[in-house]
C-alpha cells in the first residue's frame, strides 16, 4: 500500500506535490475528534512513514472543514468507558503523538479552525504550526476533572513559557490566534480558508531543500534541546559531520558554483 494512499477511516493523505503529504483529520462531524479508530489510524500511519516515508520530505497536518481542526477525544465515544478502558485508549493516543514526535520528516500543522484539548497538544507536537485568523486554543482538561496527558504540561510551557502556560492550563480558557501568535505557539496567522496554502507553500520550500540536512537540523533540533548545551553542540557537530560525506552535500556546492538550482535525491 502507498504511504500517500491509505484507506483510512478517519484521516485523508494527499500529495500536493512528489516531495509534500497533506494529512487530514478527516471526522468533520463530530469536530474531528480523536476516536479510538483514529488513534489506531494515526499510529499506523506515522509508523509507516517512519519506517519508509518514500518521496516525502514535509507532511502538513489540518482538519476537515473549516472550523475545527481537532477538538480532543471523543467524549462521546469515551462515556461509560471503565478506567482500563480509557487508560488503554489513552496509552494508544500516546503511542501514536510520540511517533509522530520522532518523524525524521518535518510536520506542520495548518491549524484550519478550532484546537481544543487533544487537538492543541496534536498541534504542539507539529514542528511549528500557522492559524486561521478565525482558530480559538484551549486546554480544557481541568474542567471535566482529568488533565492534559498528550504531552499538553510539557510542550506549552517549552512554547511558550512556564507562567503562561500555567495560566491556560489551569483556567482552561480559550484564547484566539493573535494570542497564539503573540505569544509564540504559531508561527503565523492566515486568513480564513488560507492556511493550508500558506502551510503548503512553507512546505513546498522546506521540500527543496537538501532532504538530509532537514533531517538532521530537525534531529538536532529536537534532541539537542533536552541535553546540556556542551553535549547539544558536541551532538550537533555529530549532526553535521554526517553530511560532509553525502552526494547532496556535493551537489549543493557544484550547483552554487555553477550558479544553478541544486537537485537533491537525499543521498
Amino acid at each position: 500500500m502507498n504511504a500517500f494512499q491509505p484507506a483510512y477511516a478517519t484521516l485523508q493523505t494527499a500529495r500536493a506535490d512528489e516531495h509534500v503529504l497533506v494529512v487530514t483529520l478527516n471526522r468533520p462531524a463530530v469536530g474531528n475528534a480523536l476516536n479510538t479508530q483514529m488513534g489506531h489510524d494515526l499510529l499506523n500511519l506515522w509508523s509507516r512513514l517512519t519506517e519508509n516515508p518514500e518521496a516525502a520530505r514535509c507532511i502538513v497536518l489540518t482538519g476537515a472543514g473549516d472550523r475545527i481542526f481537532c477538538a480532543g477525544g471523543d467524549l462521546r465515544e469515551r462515556n461509560g468507558m471503565t478506567s482500563q478502558q480509557w487508560r488503554q485508549q489513552h496509552e494508544l493516543f500516546e503511542r501514536a503523538l510520540w511517533t509522530m514526535a520522532d518523524l525524521p520528516v518535518p510536520v506542520i500543522a495548518a491549524i484550519n479552525g478550532h484546537a481544543y484539548a487533544g487537538g492543541l497538544e496534536i498541534a504542539l507536537y507539529c514542528d511549528f504550526a500557522y492559524a486561521s485568523e478565525q482558530a480559538r486554543f484551549a486546554l480544557t482538561e481541568v474542567t471535566i476533572g482529568i488533565m492534559p496527558g498528550g504531552g499538553g504540561t510539557q510542550n506549552l510551557p517549552r512554547a511558550i513559557g512556564e507562567r503562561r502556560a500555567k495560566e491556560i492550563l489551569l483556567t482552561g480558557a480559550p484564547f484566539s490566534a493573535a494570542d497564539a501568535h503573540a505569544w509564540g505557539l504559531v508561527n503565523r496567522v492566515c486568513p480564513a480558508g488560507e492556511v493550508l496554502a500558506c502551510a503548503l507553500e512553507t512546505a513546498r520550500t522546506i521540500a527543496q531543500n537538501a532532504p538530509l540536512s532537514v533531517r538532521q537540523i530537525k534531529k538536532s533540533v529536537r534532541f539537542g534541546g533536552q541535553m546540556e548545551l556542551r553535549t547539544a553542540l558536541r551532538f550537533e557537530v555529530e549532526a553535521y559531520n554526517h553530511l560532509v560525506g553525502t552526494q547532496d552535500r556535493l551537489e549543493g556546492v557544484r550547483a552554487f558554483n555553477e550558479k544553478r538550482k541544486p537537485v537533491f535525491h537525499g543521498s
